[in-house]
C-alpha cells in the first residue's frame, strides 16, 4: 500500500468516532469503560482526579463501578479534550458552566396536570390496586 506523500494531508480521527452505543447494564467496570470509549485505564484514574463529577463508586474489593451516567461523562470529557482541545482546566469550567444531561432529569417529574386531576388518577389506580389484590 502506497504511503501518503509529505504534501497530501492528514486529518485526526475524531475521539468519539467508533464508539457504539453504551449497553444496558447498572455497572461497567474499568476495562469495560477503557474499551467503550476507548480511552486507556490509567487516563480514566487521572480523570477522577481532576474532574470532580466524574465519580465511580467502588465495591467491597475496591474495584471501580462506574454507571451509565459516569460513562457518558467520560465519552463528554473526552470529547471536550480531544475533539475540542480543550485543556484540563477549561474543560472543568465548561462542566461546571453547563451540567450534564442526567441532571436535568428533575424536570422530568413535573407535572402539568392540576391537583384535583392527580387525585382523581390516584383514586383510580388505588381502584385498580383493589381489585388486583382480591384476584390474587
Amino acid at each position: 500500500m502506497p504511503r501518503p506523500s509529505s504534501s497530501s494531508t492528514v486529518r485526526p480521527v475524531p475521539a468519539t468516532q467508533g464508539v457504539g452505543p453504551i449497553p444496558d447494564k447498572l455497572y461497567f467496570r474499568i476495562g469495560e469503560v477503557s474499551a467503550l470509549t476507548q480511552t486507556k485505564s490509567y487516563v480514566l484514574r487521572y480523570w477522577e482526579t481532576e474532574f470532580p463529577t466524574l465519580r465511580p463508586v467502588k465495591s467491597k474489593s475496591g474495584h471501580r463501578l462506574y454507571r451509565r451516567a459516569d460513562v457518558e461523562m467520560v465519552l463528554e470529557i473526552k470529547h471536550l479534550l480531544y475533539d475540542l482541545g480543550y485543556t484540563i482546566p477549561g474543560a472543568r469550567q465548561r462542566l461546571s458552566n453547563h451540567p450534564h444531561p442526567s441532571g436535568e432529569q428533575k424536570d422530568l417529574f413535573r407535572s402539568t396536570l392540576g391537583e384535583a386531576e392527580l387525585k382523581a388518577i390516584r383514586r383510580e389506580l388505588q381502584g385498580v390496586l383493589t381489585i388486583l389484590s382480591r384476584k390474587c
